[in-house]
Protein backbone atom coordinates (compact mmCIF):
# COMPACT_ATOMS: atom_id res chain seq x y z
CA UNK A 1 0.00 0.00 0.00
CA UNK A 2 1.23 3.27 -0.65
CA UNK A 3 -0.68 6.61 0.70
CA UNK A 4 0.24 10.61 0.72
CA UNK A 5 1.16 12.38 4.43
CA UNK A 6 2.36 11.11 7.74
CA UNK A 7 -0.67 9.33 9.36
CA UNK A 8 -1.75 11.74 12.04
CA UNK A 9 -4.88 10.66 14.14
CA UNK A 10 -3.43 7.64 17.09
CA UNK A 11 -6.71 5.87 16.11
CA UNK A 12 -5.91 5.80 12.95
CA UNK A 13 -2.60 4.47 13.35
CA UNK A 14 -4.17 1.82 15.63
CA UNK A 15 -6.32 1.04 13.04
CA UNK A 16 -3.25 0.46 10.32
CA UNK A 17 -1.41 -1.90 12.92
CA UNK A 18 -4.13 -3.78 13.39
CA UNK A 19 -5.17 -5.04 10.06
CA UNK A 20 -1.90 -4.86 8.74
CA UNK A 21 -0.70 -7.04 11.59
CA UNK A 22 -4.15 -9.97 10.76
CA UNK A 23 -3.32 -9.53 6.75
CA UNK A 24 0.39 -10.19 6.92
CA UNK A 25 -1.24 -13.73 7.87
CA UNK A 26 -1.49 -14.34 4.60
CA UNK A 27 0.75 -12.11 2.37
CA UNK A 28 3.15 -9.93 2.91
CA UNK A 29 2.16 -6.37 3.21
CA UNK A 30 4.30 -2.93 3.10
CA UNK A 31 3.60 0.24 3.25
CA UNK A 32 5.16 3.25 1.95
CA UNK A 33 4.51 6.83 2.75
CA UNK A 34 5.06 9.80 0.21
CA UNK A 35 5.38 13.32 1.90
CA UNK A 36 2.37 15.77 1.56
CA UNK A 37 2.74 18.39 -0.91
CA UNK A 38 2.56 22.21 1.07
CA UNK A 39 1.94 25.27 -0.26
CA UNK A 40 1.16 24.45 -3.49
CA UNK A 41 -1.83 24.87 -6.34
CA UNK A 42 -4.15 21.73 -6.19
CA UNK A 43 -2.59 20.75 -9.75
CA UNK A 44 0.92 21.19 -8.52
CA UNK A 45 0.07 19.14 -5.58
CA UNK A 46 -1.08 16.55 -7.16
CA UNK A 47 1.74 16.08 -9.67
CA UNK A 48 4.30 16.57 -6.76
CA UNK A 49 2.67 13.86 -4.68
CA UNK A 50 2.30 11.70 -7.38
CA UNK A 51 5.89 11.82 -8.75
CA UNK A 52 6.69 10.72 -4.85
CA UNK A 53 4.07 7.95 -5.14
CA UNK A 54 5.98 6.73 -8.61
CA UNK A 55 9.46 6.42 -7.12
CA UNK A 56 8.04 4.43 -4.29
CA UNK A 57 5.77 1.89 -6.68
CA UNK A 58 7.43 -1.03 -8.09
CA UNK A 59 7.59 -1.44 -11.86
CA UNK A 60 6.10 -4.56 -12.22
CA UNK A 61 3.37 -3.65 -9.73
CA UNK A 62 -0.38 -3.83 -10.83
CA UNK A 63 -1.63 -0.28 -9.22
CA UNK A 64 -5.19 -0.02 -8.13
CA UNK A 65 -6.19 3.55 -6.94
CA UNK A 66 -8.44 4.57 -4.38
CA UNK A 67 -10.45 7.31 -6.42
CA UNK A 68 -13.81 8.88 -6.21
CA UNK A 69 -14.43 8.21 -10.21
CA UNK A 70 -13.29 4.52 -9.05
CA UNK A 71 -15.73 1.26 -9.94
CA UNK A 72 -17.68 0.31 -6.49
CA UNK A 73 -17.79 -3.27 -5.74
CA UNK A 74 -18.94 -5.34 -2.93
CA UNK A 75 -16.44 -6.93 -0.38
CA UNK A 76 -17.10 -10.54 -2.46
CA UNK A 77 -16.33 -8.53 -5.50
CA UNK A 78 -12.99 -7.33 -4.31
CA UNK A 79 -12.52 -10.44 -3.11
CA UNK A 80 -12.74 -11.93 -6.11
CA UNK A 81 -10.54 -9.76 -7.63
CA UNK A 82 -7.80 -10.05 -5.36
CA UNK A 83 -8.22 -13.50 -6.49
CA UNK A 84 -8.02 -13.18 -9.74
CA UNK A 85 -4.79 -11.19 -9.76
CA UNK A 86 -3.36 -13.78 -7.42
CA UNK A 87 -4.32 -16.95 -9.47
CA UNK A 88 -3.16 -14.72 -12.75
CA UNK A 89 -0.35 -14.52 -11.90
CA UNK A 90 0.26 -11.34 -10.66
CA UNK A 91 3.40 -10.79 -8.10
CA UNK A 92 2.79 -7.57 -6.63
CA UNK A 93 -0.47 -5.34 -6.54
CA UNK A 94 -0.47 -1.89 -4.80
CA UNK A 95 -3.26 0.35 -4.12
CA UNK A 96 -2.93 3.90 -3.88
CA UNK A 97 -4.20 6.82 -1.84
CA UNK A 98 -3.70 9.86 -2.86
CA UNK A 99 -3.46 13.74 -1.03
CA UNK A 100 -6.55 15.43 -0.01
CA UNK A 101 -6.61 16.70 -4.22
CA UNK A 102 -6.43 13.27 -5.32
CA UNK A 103 -3.96 11.97 -8.14
CA UNK A 104 -3.05 13.32 -11.23
CA UNK A 105 -3.92 12.75 -14.75
CA UNK A 106 -1.26 10.79 -15.35
CA UNK A 107 -0.82 8.61 -12.22
CA UNK A 108 -4.44 8.17 -13.08
CA UNK A 109 -3.95 6.74 -16.58
CA UNK A 110 -0.72 4.68 -15.45
CA UNK A 111 -3.65 2.64 -12.92
CA UNK A 112 -4.14 -0.52 -14.03
CA UNK A 113 -8.00 -0.35 -11.98
CA UNK A 114 -9.82 2.89 -10.14
CA UNK A 115 -11.81 1.72 -7.14
CA UNK A 116 -14.48 3.61 -4.56
CA UNK A 117 -14.99 2.77 -1.39
CA UNK A 118 -17.81 5.01 -1.53
CA UNK A 119 -19.79 7.59 -3.03
CA UNK A 120 -19.71 9.17 0.16
CA UNK A 121 -16.44 11.77 0.55
CA UNK A 122 -14.05 10.05 3.20
CA UNK A 123 -10.84 11.53 4.46
CA UNK A 124 -7.85 10.18 3.06
CA UNK A 125 -6.73 9.54 6.75
CA UNK A 126 -9.41 7.04 7.28
CA UNK A 127 -9.29 5.44 3.78
CA UNK A 128 -6.36 3.42 5.28
CA UNK A 129 -8.44 1.85 7.58
CA UNK A 130 -11.17 1.19 5.83
CA UNK A 131 -8.74 -0.16 2.68
CA UNK A 132 -6.86 -2.55 5.10
CA UNK A 133 -10.18 -3.59 6.51
CA UNK A 134 -11.58 -4.88 3.20
CA UNK A 135 -7.99 -6.12 2.00
CA UNK A 136 -8.61 -8.28 5.22
CA UNK A 137 -11.91 -9.19 4.61
CA UNK A 138 -10.75 -10.35 1.01
CA UNK A 139 -8.48 -12.41 2.95
CA UNK A 140 -10.66 -14.17 5.09
CA UNK A 141 -13.32 -14.68 2.04
CA UNK A 142 -10.78 -15.80 -0.10
CA UNK A 143 -10.02 -18.37 2.42
CA UNK A 144 -13.66 -19.13 3.15
CA UNK A 145 -13.18 -18.08 7.01
CA UNK A 146 -16.11 -16.93 9.06
CA UNK A 147 -15.16 -13.54 9.58
CA UNK A 148 -17.58 -12.00 6.26
CA UNK A 149 -20.85 -12.80 6.77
Amino acid sequence: MLWVGKTQQEWVRTGIEEYAVRIRRYFPLEIGEAREEKGAMEESKRERECSRLEKLLSRSSRLVLLDERGKEMTSPDFARYMGASRDGGVSELTFAIGGAYGFSEAFRARADMLVSLSRMTLTHQMVRVFLLEQIYRGCTILNREPYHH
